[in-house]
């Protein structure tokens, strides 16, 4: 009776276990909403992508098809009459510096209030976090005023300035809780090692942090290539334009000429490279988000 009772035990466990299934049903409406929003922002660039390429007699008569001879001259016609080449690379230049300055000056902050014991470090937490709800239309007199005081007013390393000035809470605070998440059995042994704070930082823990830069980097790059509301308060100089303010321009001026195929390929000047850089990166940012939201 007790072998029976024994052989009967794994059957009846195996009995009890249940599957559970690859999605519950309180989880269908979240993953129907993603499905139908993947569905509309994938034909909505889709769409745009092909009108950039019509003529713009095409664009309205045949609106949905596909254009029987691609006019890839709009490309050309944007980019050299309309200044978007050149708006092009004043935003590579602005954003590419913007980042890697957001990024000198956020990794140590971030590090010294993840890693370090201080008094007040809490506190400067806090408006590190704080400083992240500000609204930028609240900062617009006291960042014109500063500019102009500093002579720095309508001019690329002045939006540099305020970009770098305003994405530094925000990274602070990627970079606090990656940086948390990091072991400190390795900080004690370069200490042993006779390393000093600094070695500990930059040969250490900064290379174990690579995942979080490239994370931060991501959020910043998408964040201030798409940027409009500071390039057009701070920039008034029509060369020094980014590619958001000149996208803004060439629609107003498109509005009157009519060119809209023009329009759209300017669109898809500005899109690209973003979605290009988010396809190929976003597993490595999603990834080093994971490992930073856990300690």
């Amino acid at each position: 009776m007790t072998e029976r009772s024994f052989s009967l035990e794994p059957a009846a466990a195996a009995s009890r276990t249940v599957r559970k299934p690859l999605i519950q049903w309180r989880q269908i409406p979240s993953y129907l909403f993603l499905a139908a929003w993947s569905i509309f922002t994938i034909c909505a660039l889709s769409w745009v992508v092909l009108a950039s390429v019509k003529t713009n007699r095409e664009v309205f008569r045949e609106p949905f098809a596909i254009p029987a001879e691609p006019q890839f001259v709009n490309y050309d016609r944007v980019w050299s009459n309309s200044q978007v080449g050149l708006a092009f690379a004043n935003s590579l230049i602005t954003v590419g510096a913007s980042v890697i300055l957001i990024l000198v000056v956020s990794a140590p902050a971030a590090y010294i209030l993840s890693r370090a014991e201080f008094k007040g470090r809490g506190l400067l937490t806090m408006v590190y976090i704080a400083g992240i709800g500000i609204p930028y239309p609240l900062l617009f007199i006291p960042l014109f005023a500063l500019l102009a005081g500093l002579r720095m007013n309508n001019s690329i390393p002045g939006l540099v300035l305020i970009y770098v000035s305003l994405s530094i809470p925000f990274t602070v605070y990627i970079l606090t809780g990656f940086f948390s998440t990091l072991p400190q059995e390795l900080e004690d042994a370069a200490v042993i090692d006779g390393a000093t704070d600094f070695q500990v930082f930059s040969r250490v823990m900064l290379p174990l942090a690579a995942p979080g830069l490239l994370t931060a980097t991501i959020f910043n790059f998408i964040g201030l290539w798409n940027e409009f509301q500071l390039a057009l308060i701070f920039i008034q100089e029509p060369d020094l334009r980014p590619l958001s303010l000149s996208l803004y321009t060439l629609k107003n001026s498109m509005t009157y000429s009519g060119d809209w195929a023009g329009l759209f390929a300017g669109v898809v000047i500005v899109v690209v490279p973003t979605i290009i850089l988010f396809v190929i990166l976003s597993e490595r940012m999603i990834s080093g988000m994971t490992l930073g939201s856990v300690k």
